[in-house]
């Protein structure tokens, strides 16, 4: 049984249409739901996360990325954690991206049975192998997708408790939730800037993060259509900020954390850490709102202008034909003459942001398309090593293949 999406015909009450349905022996059930408007403060019927199809014979997959960078020695405790059965989960396979490590971590990780491996010849950062990730997960045919750290961070009995809201339809990405106030190993001041940043993400996102920077988080396929991630420092900023300007129902889950195993490789200090996650939430936020980013300025550089050419005219008024405050006019003028360059920046960038957005659709669904090529043409995904291992199922249950064969199955729409 599989969770998907589909939309609901307006003006039919969603327990009349579920029971219609159901009755019908179609094999799937849809709800709709309201919305309240950002823009409009009105109610409007739409298609949200909460709304589900059930998908009678279909295995529900679930694939456990783990992005390594020479964790050989901290691999094997990882993978031993990971749970082998989740209620409403048919499969569990684990696959490891390699991003260029030196210490043999994918032969390590053959030798304890991981699923599927991708391996890059050398390192391309952690966006870019989460990234890679979340595209095999795609064509792996993967229904829901965590990922998780290979330091064994996070506690791998939480990923059932990750999970359950996205496959009952209540959230397209879920993040868990560290509680860095708990954490003993964080400095108050690194604790002050997780908060700081988790706020700035939400302001930013329109969603109601509570640890912004978790990279133990689950997702819907839905959502991993959407994700795209073009900075190489780090991706659990950039990705919520794309999850709320297209409309994905983001919620947390509290999760515990192990005992630090190493040094973290992406907080090195707090002044590396300004410096490469302060660029990332600017450029995100001015990507997505840019009218809100530099709206400010351009009235901030206008009413300094209108009060400087103000004060040359009151100076000119009490002392006509003086001219030893022209500077000020000049001053004035070239303030107004930034701000109205400024909001040219801003109509341009708009239309750039509306462009980008249209971009990211017409990629989702191109991705959505070639993961169903590659799963009808390709036994084998080009760039993925699968060892062969046998996914992880509750006993008694059919395999994929012979699941297919007895049902139909209907591919959830984007």
């Amino acid at each position: 049984m599989a969770i998907g999406w589909r939309s609901s015909p307006v003006g039919v009450p969603s327990w009349a249409r579920l029971l219609a349905t159901a009755a019908a022996g179609r094999g799937r059930c849809s709800t709709a739901g309201l919305r309240w408007g950002r823009s409009k403060r009105e109610w409007s019927e739409i298609e949200p996360a909460a709304s589900w199809v059930i998908h009678l014979g279909r295995v529900v997959k679930l694939i456990i990325q783990i992005p390594c960078l020479n964790e050989r020695d901290h691999l094997p405790a990882t993978f031993a954690d990971l749970p082998r059965h989740i209620d409403g989960i048919d499969e569990i396979e684990v696959l490891i991206i390699d991003d260029g490590s030196t210490d043999g971590t994918s032969e390590v990780a053959a030798e304890l049975g991981v699923h599927h491996i991708v391996r890059f010849p050398k390192n391309r950062g952690l966006s870019a192998a989460f990234m890679a990730g979340i595209d095999a997960c795609i064509r792996l045919g993967a229904d829901v997708i965590v990922n998780t750290d290979a330091d064994n961070q996070y506690r791998g009995n939480d990923i059932q408790r990750l999970v359950a809201p996205v496959l009952s339809g209540q959230a397209d990405i879920v993040v868990g939730d560290r509680q860095t106030d708990t954490i003993e190993h964080f400095s108050p001041l690194k604790r002050v800037l997780q908060k700081w940043g988790t706020r700035v993400v939400r302001r930013a996102s329109a969603t109601h993060v509570e640890d912004a920077t978790s990279g133990f988080r689950a997702m819907s396929r839905k959502a991993a259509y959407h994700a795209f991630v073009h900075n190489r420092f780090s991706y659990t900023l950039e990705t919520l900020i794309q999850a709320g300007r297209a409309d994905l129902v983001v919620s947390n889950v509290k999760i515990r954390t192990n005992p630090k195993t190493r040094e973290s490789r992406l907080f090195t200090g707090i002044p590396a850490y300004l410096k490469r996650n302060g660029p990332v939430i600017f450029r995100s936020y001015a990507m997505y709102r840019p009218v809100q980013t530099f709206a400010y300025l351009a009235a901030l550089l206008l009413l300094a202008g209108i009060a400087i050419i103000a004060r040359f005219v009151v100076l000119y008024l009490q002392n006509p034909g003086y001219s030893g405050h022209i500077q000020s006019l000049v001053l004035g003028v070239g303030c107004v003459i930034l701000s109205f360059m400024v909001g040219l920046v801003i109509m341009i960038s708009d239309l750039l942001a509306m462009n980008r957005r249209l971009i990211e659709e017409v990629l989702s669904r191109v991705r959505r398309l070639d993961a169903q090529l590659d799963r009808e043409e390709q036994p084998q995904v080009e760039g993925v090593h699968s060892t062969g291992a046998v996914p992880w199922r509750p006993g008694g249950t059919a395999s994929r293949q012979q699941k297919k064969t007895e049902a139909r199955v209907e591919e959830a729409s984007p």
